[in-house]
């Protein structure tokens, strides 16, 4: 029977290392994940940190997750080929049992500095996540997969996110990460079913799942409730849990099993305490005994063709020009009115973006986020 292996995201942060040495000691990880690209303010990895990391890929046990790539970007862009090229780097040195990447593409100038934002699920787009995608696996000659939203800005958006994200990966054969912790956002931010919003994705694509925690808004949806956010800066709620519980049973190629959250949640011993915890938690819904699956596991999501990429990336200015002007209007906008006036008279109104369509508290809720990372990736 294929082993799921209990797994925490673990990046070159003091506070994530304290909170997760005492699980190292107990060996009670079983899997890393490290998002490699954070590291572009260390010219280089310390080599114990470069050990630890060895040491779970040779073991098959380590997982890499992008932060940066920016997938949807209409124009190629500099960072883009830096990024793969640091790929492939890495990918030499260390052995990734597979690599994952956000959807969306990336708000502002700097290309550490923005927040990741949906697109249109048109044909456009498609087809530059799947060139994107062909040049992630082309530099990390492993499965690749990409993890599904957290934030939409309709429900319209909710329903058609699942299909998309599955014409995509199976491009290359790949898989999605399904971040439980997304899911609850949305059930509670649109007020779906969980039943209903699971049946919206291709289960038998999942490789990997997410929790974590996150926050309330003090924003609130058309029913007077506050917003959910997905922060990664508290700990896992009961509901989370209870969706991983009903979750895994469902999703035959399930190998890793990740609770993130971020370091500068975890500075004090209490908060640290409650994240060990949390993993204890998630280690005993991991470890049932009662789960029914397969003998072995149905897809390796390994490439079955070599990749065939065209010479040059696929582009569409058109589209990057209203990239760069969404951005522009969610990093600037003063208050939801003014970003309102704003998409009216840009060349977002009565496009594929549908603009009109878009919840006005989800639109706000958008403008705090892109304004956030206007100082970077906390």
């Amino acid at each position: 029977m294929p082993q799921v292996y209990s797994s925490i995201a673990c990046n070159l942060d003091t506070n994530i290392l304290s909170a997760t040495l005492p699980l190292f000691e107990q060996e009670k990880v079983e899997a890393i994940e490290w998002s490699f690209d954070t590291l572009f303010k260390y010219e280089e990895i310390p080599e114990w940190f470069s050990d630890l990391i060895s040491e779970f890929g040779n073991e098959g046990r380590l997982v890499g997750h992008g932060v940066y790539f920016s997938l949807f970007s209409g124009k190629w862009l500099p960072g883009q080929d830096a990024w793969l090229k640091k790929l492939n780097t890495f990918s030499r040195k260390f052995r990734f049992d597979h690599i994952t990447e956000h959807f969306g593409f990336m708000t502002g100038s700097d290309f550490h500095k923005g927040a990741p934002i949906g697109i249109p699920y048109t044909k456009t787009f498609l087809d530059i996540g799947i060139d994107r995608l062909k040049r992630i696996q082309e530099a990390c000659q492993c499965p690749v997969g990409l993890e599904n939203l957290a934030f939409s800005y309709s429900l319209e958006e909710v329903k058609n996110h699942g299909e998309f994200l599955s014409k995509l990966v199976e491009s290359v054969n790949g898989f999605i990460i399904l971040d439980l912790h997304n899911l609850y956002c949305q059930i509670h931010n649109f007020d779906i079913d969980f039943q209903d919003i699971l049946a919206l994705y291709p289960l038998e694509k999942v490789r990997e799942i997410h929790i974590s925690g996150g926050s309330w808004d003090e924003r609130k949806t058309s029913r007077g409730e506050k917003i959910r956010r997905d922060t990664h800066d508290d700990t896992v709620p009961k509901e989370v849990f209870d969706l991983l519980k009903a979750t895994i049973p469902k999703c035959p190629n399930l190998k890793f099993v990740v609770l993130e959250q971020m370091g500068t949640a975890l500075y004090s011993t209490e908060s640290q305490l409650a994240f060990q915890q949390d993993f204890l938690k998630m280690n005993a819904i991991v470890k049932h005994k009662e789960y029914a699956f397969p003998e072995k596991l149905f897809n390796n999501f390994l490439p079955i063709d070599t990749v065939s990429l065209a010479p040059s990336p696929l582009e569409n200015l058109t589209l990057f020009e209203q990239q760069l002007e969404l951005s522009s209007i969610l990093e600037t906008a003063k208050n939801f009115d003014h970003a309102r006036q704003l998409l009216s008279r840009s060349a977002l109104h009565h496009s594929e973006w549908k603009v009109e369509n878009w919840e006005p508290y989800m639109l706000e809720t958008a403008l705090a986020i892109a304004q956030k990372w206007q100082k970077g990736f906390l």
